[in-house]
C-alpha cells in the first residue's frame, strides 16, 4: 500500500483494522490466485458461501440475522480491500449482495422477509441482485416502466432490466416496479422476487470489464409474486427506499474505486522498478516518478475526502452532496491514475499478461454504474441551489 492512511484515519477502531487484515488474507489466499482463471470462466460461487462463512457478507447489519451488528466504515473496510484482488469484479459482485440488493430489505422490511431472504444472504447460503436499471431507465429512476399490477393476492410483473450484476446466479433479486403508472416517482415500490418464478428469463451480456462477474438482460412475462413480497406497508414507497440505499451504495462504490486503484498503484511502482530503460529503472526517470507522485497524491486526497464523508454519516448526518462528490471523485481519480499507470507499462499494458489491462477495463464502469458522473454532478448542484 502506497500511503499509511487506512491505518491513521480515525474512522477506523482495532476492529475494523483486524477486518481489515481478516479481509485481505482472505483476498491473497483464496481469491487472488484464481482471477486469471476466473477472468476467463467466471468466478464461482462458492466465493459468496465462502465469503459468508467468514462472516463478510453481513458486517453492518444486526446480529438478529446472522450479521455482525457492525457500521458503515467496516463495510467500506470489507469492499476496498476485496478491490485489491486482482479484479474489480469480485468487489462489485460481493456489494451488489451485502450494499445493493439487502439494503432495503434491512431497513424497510418485515421480520418474515429478512428471515426469508436477509438471514441466507448474509450466510452466503443465498444469492441476491438488484433490478432496476431497464432500456429506457437507469440513472432515471423515476422513469422505470416495468409494471406491476395487483390481482388478488399477488402483484403480476411485466416489463425488461438490464445490465443487473448476479442475475444469472441470484437466487432472489430485489425488483424496481411501477405500481402507479400516474404518480411519477410515487408510483414506485420494490419488491423481492424468486427467480425460479415462471416467467422470468435471463440472457447474458458480453462486457467490456469485469468479465468474471456475471451480467444479464432479465425478462419478466407476467410473473406472479406474492403480495408478502412488497418491501414496505404500501405501494408507492419504493422511491424512498431506494435513494436511502443509493447514498450508501455510493460511498461502497467509492471503496471500491480507492482499493483498486491502490492496488494498481502499487503493481505499477513494482514494474517501474525492475522495468529499465537507457541504461536504468524507469521509476528514476523523474518524469515517471514524478507522474507515480501525483497519482499517489491524488489518490490519497480521494481516499481522505471518501473516509471522512462515511465519519459523518455515522456521525448521523446525511450529507448527500458529499456522498455525491466522494463517488464521483474516487471513480474519476481511480480512471485517471490507471489510465497514467497503464501509460507508465507503456507496450506492455497494452497486453492482457498485465493486470493493468485488465484493470483499466475494469474501472471506466464505476463512472457509470450506481449513478453516472452526470448524474452526480446534478445531485451536487441542486444542493447547491443551482437550478438545471
Amino acid at each position: 500500500m502506497i500511503t499509511d492512511g487506512t491505518t491513521s484515519h480515525p474512522l477506523f477502531t482495532p476492529d475494523h483494522e483486524a477486518l481489515r487484515e481478516a479481509v485481505r488474507r482472505w483476498v491473497t489466499d483464496e481469491l487472488a490466485p484464481h482471477v486469471d482463471v476466473w477472468e476467463q470462466e467466471g468466478f464461482p460461487d462458492a466465493v459468496f458461501r465462502r465469503a459468508g462463512e467468514l462472516g463478510f457478507l453481513g458486517l453492518h447489519w444486526p446480529e438478529q440475522w446472522g450479521g455482525a451488528g457492525g457500521d458503515l466504515a467496516a463495510s467500506i473496510v470489507f469492499v476496498e480491500e476485496v478491490a485489491r484482488a486482482g479484479t474489480a469484479a469480485l468487489a462489485m459482485a460481493l456489494s451488489v449482495q451485502t450494499d445493493m440488493a439487502t439494503p432495503a430489505l434491512a431497513v424497510f422490511g418485515t421480520d418474515e422477509q429478512r428471515d426469508r431472504y436477509l438471514r441466507p444472504a448474509i450466510a452466503g447460503d443465498q444469492i441476491a441482485a438488484i433490478a432496476i436499471t431497464e432500456p429506457d431507465a437507469g440513472s432515471d429512476v423515476a422513469g422505470i416502466r416495468m409494471r406491476a399490477v395487483r390481482d388478488a393476492d399477488d402483484w403480476i410483473l411485466d416489463g425488461t432490466k438490464l445490465y443487473i450484476t448476479n442475475a444469472l446466479r441470484a437466487d432472489w433479486m430485489t425488483v424496481v416496479a411501477r405500481t402507479d403508472p400516474g404518480a411519477g416517482h410515487r408510483g414506485i415500490s420494490l419488491f423481492l422476487v424468486d427467480t425460479h418464478l415462471p416467467g422470468i428469463s435471463m440472457s447474458k451480456l458480453d462486457k467490456l470489464g469485469m468479465r468474471s462477474s456475471d451480467t444479464a438482460e432479465v425478462v419478466f412475462d407476467g410473473v406472479r409474486v406474492p403480495s408478502d413480497r412488497l418491501i414496505g406497508e404500501t405501494p408507492g414507497e419504493g422511491f424512498s427506499q431506494l435513494m436511502h440505499q443509493l447514498q450508501y451504495e455510493r460511498l461502497v462504490a467509492g471503496a471500491a474505486c480507492v482499493g483498486h486503484a491502490d492496488w494498481v498503484l502499487d503493481q505499477t511502482v513494482a514494474f517501474a522498478n525492475i522495468r529499465e530503460t537507457f541504461g536504468k529503472a524507469i521509476s528514476n526517470h523523474q518524469v515517471i516518478a514524478h507522474k507515480l507522485a501525483d497519482a499517489a497524491t491524488e489518490l490519497a486526497a480521494a481516499r481522505s475526502f471518501l473516509y471522512s464523508t462515511v465519519w459523518r454519516v455515522q456521525q448521523g448526518e446525511y450529507p448527500v452532496a458529499e456522498i455525491s462528490m466522494a463517488k464521483k471523485f474516487c471513480a474519476q481519480v481511480q480512471n485517471r491514475l490507471i489510465d497514467d499507470c497503464l501509460q507508465v507499462h507503456g507496450g506492455a499494458g497494452f497486453m492482457e499478461e498485465y493486470p493493468v489491462a485488465r484493470a483499466f477495463r475494469d474501472a471506466r464502469l464505476q463512472r457509470i454504474g450506481g449513478g453516472t458522473d452526470e448524474i452526480m454532478n446534478e445531485v451536487i448542484a441542486k444542493r447547491l441551489g443551482i437550478v438545471t
